[in-house]
């Protein structure tokens, strides 16, 4: 596969996803940027530079992008957390981000989540699969920064023509570690592979993509893959003798958000399955 041309920025590089995709877009010869806000706790990769950039300075994003030909955006709060602590990096840095995209002209890959739509239902069947264009439902503030991060790009596209392609991230680690895990599942491998084809595929318009691995049991359905070329190549049910048993309470089992929807949750009992009454 032939590197970009371009240099690709790529926030959030200090975090966990960051360092993944950092050591594998090297190793297939891209010129990365890497910003965070903490320092790079490894070794640069061959190619890679390394500035520490605030999200929420406009002006040091827009020194970062010039000359990039894509901005891949995985930085910003990255768990649930009060609404003050996520309004500056994960609101406002974003809005730094697609108008450094629009002066470069740069397709920007966010990193979005699956806690965007985590107050959905877990399916009882294929036929109950969540496709791209069902409604969001976050599950907390970060869910809620992650949808505000899809409808920005979908206004970008719509008004500027900056390309996007958002990534509804499952749970992207080493291994599966519990039975929703089988379901949401994405290798690092994976995920390195889906943000290649981001960036390289010819057009993508504005896209949204399932964040998982070829999992059977999967939560989701349809989505814009087909643009960028890509299929994942790994699966959780080798890992399904080891975790399927570990289960959690029955709202945390419930909705697709797994323990993100239990945060704060006062509700007293859930809402009867599939009943919808005005407060659902």
């Amino acid at each position: 596969m032939t590197a970009p041309t371009k240099p690709v920025l790529l926030t959030g590089a200090s975090g966990n996803l960051g360092r993944q995709l950092a050591k594998g877009l090297s190793a297939l010869g891209w010129k990365l940027r890497l910003t965070d806000i903490t320092p790079f706790p490894d070794p640069l990769p061959d190619g890679a530079s390394f500035v520490k950039a605030d999200l929420g300075e406009g002006l040091a994003i827009v020194r970062q992008a010039e000359g990039c030909g894509a901005i891949l955006h995985f930085g910003g709060v990255s768990v649930e957390r009060p609404f003050e602590e996520i309004l500056g990096p994960n609101l406002r840095g974003l809005y730094h981000i697609y108008e450094a995209a629009r002066r470069e002209g740069a397709r920007v890959v966010f990193a979005s989540s699956n806690h965007a739509i985590g107050f959905h239902e877990r399916p009882q069947g294929n036929q109950d699969k969540l496709d791209f264009d069902c409604e969001f439902r976050p599950d907390g503030y970060y869910g809620l920064a992650k949808a505000y991060g899809e409808l920005m790009g979908r206004m970008y596209w719509d008004k500027h023509g900056v390309e996007n392609v958002n990534l509804r991230i499952g749970s992207s680690f080493p291994k599966p570690v519990d039975r929703r895990m089988l379901s949401t599942w994405l290798s690092f491998g994976d995920l390195t592979r889906l943000v290649e084809r981001c960036v390289v595929a010819e057009r993508v318009g504005h896209a949204v993509i399932w964040g998982s691995s070829a999992n059977p049991s999967s939560f989701w359905g349809r989505d814009h893959r087909e643009r960028i070329g890509w299929a994942p190549q790994d699966s959780s049910e080798p890992f399904r003798p080891e975790v399927e048993h570990i289960t959690a309470d029955p709202v945390t089992e419930r909705y697709q958000g797994g323990g993100y929807t239990l945060i704060e949750y006062s509700r007293s009992v859930p809402s009867p399955r599939n009943a919808f009454t005005l407060e659902d």
